[in-house]
């Protein structure tokens, strides 16, 4: 069994900058992420503008520096990985955790590798673990018929694909704005389907005026206060104002956001409340009700992911660190 001081489960920006905080108080840890690092902007569409400009997404004071203010998904992946690199961060890639225990004043923590034909278990002990896991993995599901056919996804990568292709999105925050413009695009023809009366706040404001523009010319059919009652083969059916409606359909986009792995939190006995999703921790050390134990990132926001972003989910591992050197 592998012995550790620090174990951190994810390798988003937020666990990278925690263990950069801890090696800079000669603190080694392991960082543990499922995927490879930064996983979730590897997921982003491919042509993703970050709403937060570059000098906002530096961890561990490492500048990035890009052609435009605010940076694009690629430069985002090279960057991070060049910091993992220079930093030398201590990580294993494609091993997912699956259960922490503590025993006494020591954790033990079990993963399985996610690549390879074996699949085989890890076992490691840790006076301390870090959960920066994010929540990008866990769609929230619209919960009706037909939401399991291939033809839905919750990840918008690129509109190549669906060119001449008649496509609902389902959404109307900036995950469904975006992907609504680059399928146009690609020249699908494209209905929004939005359960709300207007467009959303949360849109960017450099974006709205284009997609708006669209929908004024009839290029983009909008619907709102639209509620999805299924999916079929060939069509989507929706109520809007109490008026059942149905459409001719080949894809689908439920852009509905994003929600914790609150089970697994619960497995390691941290407590969550149960009205807005926030796990319990400490605001100064991060550190939740059971000691030793710590959050990070976008994890601590429940449902709500509008709250914590790589721009103030990077100074956690800063709280947790000096929480980690003090205990010592």
């Amino acid at each position: 069994m592998q012995m550790e001081h620090t174990i951190i489960v994810g390798g988003g920006p937020c666990g990278l900058s925690a263990a950069i905080e801890l090696q800079r108080k000669n603190i080694i840890p392991l960082i543990i992420e499922k995927e490879n690092i930064v996983n979730t902007i590897y997921n982003f569409p491919t042509h993703q503008t970050f709403f937060s400009t570059s000098d906002r997404l530096e961890i561990g004071d490492r500048m990035f520096i890009t052609e435009k203010q605010k940076p694009v998904r690629m430069e985002a992946l090279t960057y991070y990985r060049t910091v993992a690199e220079r930093e030398k961060i201590r990580i294993n890639p494609y091993e997912k955790v699956i259960e922490i225990e503590k025993q006494d004043d020591t954790f033990f923590v079990k993963s399985q590798k996610t690549t390879g034909e074996t699949q085989e278990i890890q076992e490691y002990q840790a006076e301390n673990v870090i959960i920066a896991s994010g929540y990008y993995d866990h769609p929230n599901w619209l919960n009706v018929p037909g939401e399991e056919k291939q033809k839905v996804v919750h990840y918008f990568k690129e509109g190549h694909p669906y060119f001449n292709k008649d496509v609902v999105v389902i959404g109307g925050k900036n995950s469904a704005v975006d992907a609504t413009m680059e399928l146009h695009k690609a020249g699908a023809r494209i209905t929004v389907l939005y359960r709300g009366s207007s467009y959303s706040k949360s849109i960017k404001p450099w974006i709205l005026p284009d997609f708006d523009s669209l929908i004024r010319k009839n290029i983009v059919t909008m619907e709102f206060n639209a509620q999805v009652n299924e999916i079929k083969d060939d069509a989507v059916v929706y109520t809007v104002n109490g008026e059942t409606k149905q459409i001719k359909n080949d894809y689908v986009f439920a852009m509905t956001g994003y929600r914790p792995d609150h089970q697994f939190l619960k497995n390691t006995g941290i407590y969550i409340n149960e009205e807005d999703g926030r796990p319990y921790f400490n605001e100064q050390t991060m550190e939740t009700n059971i000691p030793g134990i710590y959050v990070a990132g976008v994890i601590t926001s429940g449902y709500n992911n509008n709250i914590i972003f790589i721009e103030n989910g990077r100074d956690h591992g800063k709280l947790i660190a000096e929480a980690i050197q003090n205990k010592k």
